[in-house]
């Protein structure tokens, strides 16, 4: 069997790639990644030589740092590798494969360009032609497709370790498409690795026809998926993250300069003040931020939410504070032409009178839950939204359906329990402007927090 990705010269490969690996609990997702980085030569010799256990190198360590992950032998939270090829770079996380580290996962699975899913060809009867994956397998993947990773790439790994390596892979691969046909999940590509013995992963596996497969490595896959794309076809949209006064210092001038503590830093590195001749700020304040989808264009009319107040941009600075468009999923610093009321938390939105407009805010939600708490989801519960960087109450009003992951079947339901997938109806104090994710990550994607003990407690997608 061969089933590969198929090559596309319109991928821009001089852009990171960001993915995850996920699956099952030891399906070898840190040892995968171990693999990556020593057989693409990322790792130093003195780190490497830190991960030796008896003698032999312990490839999981590389990315299991913490010391209850090294305790226990698994994977607790994600931990990001950086890595390059001749042909492009990447930034990959280590996603838990534990139930109660779903969280952690759906985490790190939303601003991916990919996924490796990992299967473990040892845990499932393969010499059945008609096998069922293991419910994290299933649960893993539904996740990805709901939260619109682009590319997913099911990698079968420890076929070293069975009887018929051919067999096992023509029957999980079998059991993998029909499955993803069902759920309607794109997947890239499916491809038999080892990696342990490093088959397949970035090195050929020393058969040739090993497992009745002939096509790239993972790694030959890999550098040619595409990243995601920014949503640069919609309206503007810019949820603001930091408020600069005007006359503050510049980043690098002074500790006055840094965000606010708990706010994120909304530029990637020192920054040098803007020139006389470019600045038309006039001592107005600058709003920081990433743009969501649109871009930021001096004279673009926006309306804030929410207070519907409107103004005009007057001025667009980049992540190192020089005048210009900037684009969606990049950072930028906006001026208005006159002082308005706005605060970290609030959005600014491409006005009607603009060149494009979003959906009026709604206080109804409807959407499709990853429910992440300990404690069920059931109706009449409140908690804190957070959208963009704006948090407002919400009202559990109704739960729609519960996705059964073993049959894909949409099930009536009073609760959701930890792990579940269903859909829901939410009630929010104040309106919220939002696209269905599937047309906009940054406006259709909301995390609930338990007001409480502030715990992520789910994720949602808007419908």
């Amino acid at each position: 069997m061969n089933t590969a990705v198929s090559e596309s010269t319109s991928v821009d490969t001089r852009a990171a790639l960001r993915l995850i690996t996920c699956g099952s609990v030891d399906d070898g997702k840190s040892t995968l990644i171990g693999r990556l980085l020593v057989d693409s030569k990322a790792v130093l010799q003195d780190h490497l030589a830190g991960v030796q256990r008896q003698g032999e190198t312990d490839l999981a360590l590389l990315t299991d740092g913490l010391s209850a992950e090294r305790e226990q032998g698994i994977t607790i939270d994600v931990a990001y590798r950086y890595f390059s090829t001749e042909t492009r770079k990447f930034i990959i996380g280590d996603a838990p494969g534990h139930e109660q580290y779903t969280r952690n996962m759906v985490t790190a699975a939303s601003s991916a360009d990919a996924a490796v899913v990992l299967v473990d060809a040892t845990k499932l009867p393969w010499q059945d032609a008609g096998l069922a994956l293991l419910p994290q397998t299933r649960r893993h993947s539904l996740l990805l497709k709901l939260l619109r990773v682009p590319s997913v790439v099911f990698a079968i790994n420890k076929l070293d370790a069975v009887a018929d390596s051919a067999l096992a892979y023509r029957h999980i691969a079998d059991a993998l498409a029909t499955f993803a046909r069902d759920a309607g999940i794109a997947v890239a590509a499916t491809v038999p690795v080892s990696a342990l013995k490093g088959w397949n992963v970035v090195d050929a596996a020393a058969d040739a026809g090993w497992c009745g497969y002939q096509g790239p490595t993972l790694l030959d896959i890999l550098e040619h998926l595409p990243v995601t794309r920014p949503d640069t076809g919609l309206p503007f949209s810019f949820p603001v993250q930091w408020v600069e006064k005007p006359g503050a210092p510049t980043l690098g001038a002074g500790a006055s300069s840094l965000p606010p503590e708990g706010a994120a830093q909304p530029w990637g590195g020192p920054a040098a003040a803007p020139s006389s001749s470019s600045d038309t700020s006039q001592g107005r304040r600058t709003f920081w931020g990433r743009v969501a989808t649109g871009a930021a264009q001096p004279g673009q009319a926006v309306r804030v939410l929410p207070s519907n107040q409107t103004a005009v941009i007057a001025q667009v600075l980049d992540h190192v504070r020089q005048p210009g468009d900037v684009a969606a999923s990049h950072s930028a610093g906006i001026v208005l032409d006159r002082e308005v009321d706005v605060s970290r938390g609030d959005w600014l939105l491409a006005d009607a009178s603009g060149d494009g407009s979003l959906p009026e805010a709604s206080r109804q939600l409807r959407a499709t839950v990853a429910w992440l708490d300990d404690e069920p989801l059931v109706p009449g519960r409140v908690y804190w939204a957070l959208h963009g960087h704006r948090w407002v109450k919400a009202k559990v009003q109704r739960i729609v359906h519960k996705l059964d992951i073993h049959t894909l079947a949409e099930q009536d339901a009073t609760q959701l329990e930890p792990n579940a997938i269903g859909h829901i109806e939410l009630a929010l104090q104040e309106s919220l402007v939002t696209l269905p994710y599937n047309q906009s990550r940054a406006l259709g994607a909301l995390v609930l927090v338990d007001t409480a003990s502030h715990k992520t407690a789910g994720a949602l997608m808007v419908l």
